[in-house]
């Protein structure tokens, strides 16, 4: 019996990956960041994790990280136990796929946390990551409790909040955690760019 090449292998497994449900554990991944050291979620447990899906070339990505929410947000919200990962699933020769290019990203936009190279698109699948940025929050006890949109201003900038108030989900579902309840606005629809995978 012939064997599938690797490349293909990892194409279907990819496909048939259920995206994780909210209230259930979070798929566990091994990724390297981009000085080539390995993160793997599993090794987080017991810390609450925020993963953000991320693009360098993204005009929504440079926005929020500029001069919207995501300016500087891991810091003002830091917390004790509070990890938060970027994740890039774009595929090698895609737009905002290449190495220097998120290195210089994460220097400009002062991001003093790991971007997390995802170049099959496996763990971005496995959440159901479809935009940058695509924001979740993984709980103490290693489940989804929260996955969409950084707020409710889909121009990035905090400048169009859709009801005329700035709700920051990616906050109150922090907010939420640290006071015990459960989230409220769990479930939110992300804006921006389509994340870059592999055909």
């Amino acid at each position: 019996m012939s064997r599938l090449p690797s490349a293909l292998l990892v194409l279907l497994t990819a496909a048939t990956v259920r995206a994780a449900e909210l209230g259930q554990p979070a798929p566990d991944f091994s990724l390297h960041d981009l000085d080539g050291k390995t993160v793997r979620l599993s090794d987080l447990r017991g810390k609450i994790v925020v993963l953000e899906w991320f693009n360098p070339e993204c005009p929504f990505v440079k926005a929020s990280h500029t001069a919207g929410t995501l300016a500087g947000a891991p810091g003002r919200l830091a917390g004790d136990g509070l990890v938060w990962l970027a994740v890039n699933s774009a595929a090698p020769g895609k737009q905002g796929s290449d190495l220097q290019e998120n290195r210089e990203a994460a220097r400009r936009f002062q991001m003093s946390y790991p971007v997390l190279l995802d170049p099959t698109g496996a763990t971005g699948r496995a959440y159901g990551a479809t935009n940058t940025p695509h924001l979740f929050v993984i709980d103490r006890d290693g489940r989804l409790v929260y996955r969409g949109a950084i707020d409710n201003s889909p121009d990035g900038e905090q400048g169009a909040p859709q009801g005329g108030k700035l709700v920051e989900y990616v906050a109150a579902a922090l907010a939420d955690l640290a006071a015990g309840r459960p989230v409220e606005h769990a479930d939110t629809k992300p804006y921006g760019c389509s994340v870059k995978y592999a055909r």
